[in-house]
């Protein structure tokens, strides 16, 4: 039997449960468990906090994870890998060092840095390097500047006989990639190895996400909420690596979970790129390898470039978003016409004062339809949820909205309640500002045992792009075909990346991809989502799988922390385009039919 490294994932993002890390240890058999932290805004978040305290800057939740199981941690002879440094990792060495000291035990831990770029902010304003999906010019000012490192720096740390290692910004999968690099002895251009690593880490890098979380087919996983499993992959010196979750826990492990997880916001799936290798995923391969298990090969990869991708952030004025309960007859328009007096009502107390107008505004009826946009609305909905987001350059400007925003409840309609949090403050805009920036210019160090040494990264010129996938055959539809639901035929997943949202879909049977791929166009996806979109939609076959991409430019408004949206990281599109209708095979809804008891759509395919 082959060797095979075990390595569960504890943490899909900073507020995730801090007890995913007890139950992998308590599973028993974990090599390693990663913790994964950061997101895009959360690293501006982690500077302002720094800026405070040089003590600060880190997240204290991984270390709470791993405080009640250490002497377990040790026990086992388990590594830790975290990227819960952020902004501070030398801080967050120290906090752990003291936690381990407490409890009686000493690790061998290693930092590593270099991916915090502000001491380079003057050379980087001066290449002037434009955001990378946008084109727009550089900012005034960033208020963080870090790159995406990959997974060397880790692999040197455990070759130096690391028991626990803590970096800034890392791109997720490297936490994965850096011990199979090490346990395995892949070359630093193998490829297809290395694609095959970072997807295993990309499965596990959402914690119970790639454990049948966020399921489109919830009610098969509800059962286990309570107590959701973490993934682990078991991964074979040939990249080949299973899916699996501990025993007794909540979830499902399935090539339909995996899926979804895997179409998780990858962009184009024939150039997903990582600073250590462009992952091609278009002919993954995903099998039922036993109950729980399942089994992933298929990833293709190619050289990554010179450039690692760096995520800038700045501040861009103030916002500040409240909502409201809205209940009774025609609760969407009394909750609709309420916000829009208040906007008004607000807007001019602040000209009277010497201010300008909001530089953005947002009214959005939750429960009247408003995210399926102005086909969908039903104002005569009898519970909504009101929500109103208002942009500013001045905070003292949103300070008069928030004077004024319970006045509805006492001056407008019926029914408005669910002010619970008083009055809304307002917070900082943070956009982001992605850009490519040379590694030969990205120092990065190691520190141990009291010394700091800088890791070599090699450079590789990138590859060619690779040729499209062929689609397959598209079935004809015709005009009298039954409409059904698109959830009927696939399932997805949605994520963002900054501005952009991504759309996975996965056929539920492979005869079903031709007919999804006729039926969910690109036009039919950009017309559904039009009430949002202000760029293009492209979509990516994933052939392997019976899986398609889509991914819509500018369509939220920002994203992050700079949207006004109640969703602004396409957390519901998936859900909202699986409700869009399509034509199917009148023969497939019969008795004996792949979709026999499946409810049609009256009203047509154009609903």
């Amino acid at each position: 039997m082959s060797r095979k490294v075990r390595i569960g994932g504890a943490s899909a993002a900073w507020g995730d449960t801090v007890h995913g890390m007890r139950q992998l240890v308590e599973a028993g058999g974990m090599d390693y468990i990663v913790g994964d932290y950061l997101a895009e805004v959360t690293m501006a978040i982690l500077a302002r906090m720094k800026a405070k305290s040089d003590t600060a800057g880190f997240i204290p939740d991984w270390i709470d994870s791993v405080k009640p199981v250490i002497s377990r941690i040790r026990d086992q002879g388990i590594k830790l890998i975290t990227n819960s440094g952020g902004m501070n990792p030398l801080a967050c060495r120290d906090a752990f060092n003291e936690m381990a000291a407490d409890a009686g035990i000493e690790f061998k831990v290693a930092v590593v840095t270099g991916d915090d770029l502000s001491d380079a902010e003057a050379a980087i304003r001066a290449s002037g390097r434009p955001e990378m999906f946008t084109g727009a010019g550089m900012p005034e000012a960033f208020r963080s500047l870090n790159a995406y490192l990959g997974a060397i720096a880790i692999v040197r740390a455990l070759e130096a006989g690391a028991e626990v290692v803590i970096t800034g910004r890392v791109v997720d999968s490297a936490l994965v990639l850096g011990p199979l690099i090490h346990e395995f002895g892949w070359a630093e251009d193998d490829w297809d190895r290395l694609a095959q690593g970072s997807l295993a880490g990309h499965v596990i890098e959402c914690g119970a996400q790639g454990a049948g979380g966020l399921n489109t087919d919830w009610e098969e996983v509800a059962a286990g909420w309570p107590d959701m499993g973490f993934p682990f992959v078991d991964c074979e010196a040939d990249g080949r690596f299973t899916v699996g979750k501990p025993e007794g826990t909540g979830g499902l492990i399935t090539p339909e979970t995996v899926a979804e997880q895997i179409v998780y916001e990858i962009g184009d799936p024939a150039s997903y790129r990582l600073p250590d290798v462009v992952c091609d995923f278009r002919d993954v391969r995903l099998v039922q390898d036993g109950p729980g298990r399942v089994a992933v090969t298929g990833a293709k990869g190619r050289p990554p470039g010179p450039d690692y991708k760096v995520c800038g952030t700045w501040h861009d004025g103030f916002r500040t978003i409240c909502t409201y309960l809205v209940a009774g007859g025609d609760a969407g328009a009394r909750g609709r016409r309420m916000a829009e007096a208040l906007v008004a009502r607000t807007e001019r107390l602040m000209r009277e004062q010497g201010y300008a107008p909001y530089s953005a505004t947002s009214i959005e009826i939750i429960g009247a339809g408003d995210s399926y946009g102005p086909a969908f609305r039903n104002d005569r909905a009898r519970e909504v949820v009101v929500k109103i987001g208002l942009r500013h350059p001045d905070p003292r400007a949103l300070d008069i909205f928030a004077r004024e925003f319970a006045t509805p409840a006492v001056s407008t309609a019926q029914g408005t309640t669910g002010a619970f949090g008083g009055r809304p403050k307002p917070a900082p805009v943070l956009r982001v500002h992605s850009f490519l920036w040379p590694k030969t210019q990205t120092p990065v160090h190691l520190h141990m045992d009291g010394d700091a040494t800088a890791v070599e990264v090699s450079v590789f010129d990138e590859a060619p792009e690779v040729p499209a996938a062929e689609a397959p055959v598209i079935d004809a539809s015709e005009d009298g075909d039954p409409c059904v639901r698109l959830r009927a035929i696939a399932g997805g997943r949605s994520g963002d990346k900054g501005d952009d949202a991504n759309i996975g879909l996965i056929a539920r049977r492979p005869a079903f991809l031709p007919r999804l791929m006729g039926e969910v166009t690109e036009e039919r996806v950009a017309k559904w989502f039009a009430h949002f979109l202000e760029g293009g939609v492209s979509r990516h076959v994933m052939p392997g799988f019976s899986a398609v991409n889509f991914l819509l430019t500018r369509v939220l408004d920002g994203g992050g922390s700079a949207s006004l949206r109640y969703d602004p990281q396409a957390k519901t599109y998936a859900q909202i385009l699986l409700d869009m209708p399509i034509r199917v095979p009148a023969a497939w809804l019969a008795p004996d039919g792949p979709l026999a008891g499946c409810e049609t759509v009256s009203g047509g395919r154009d609903v």
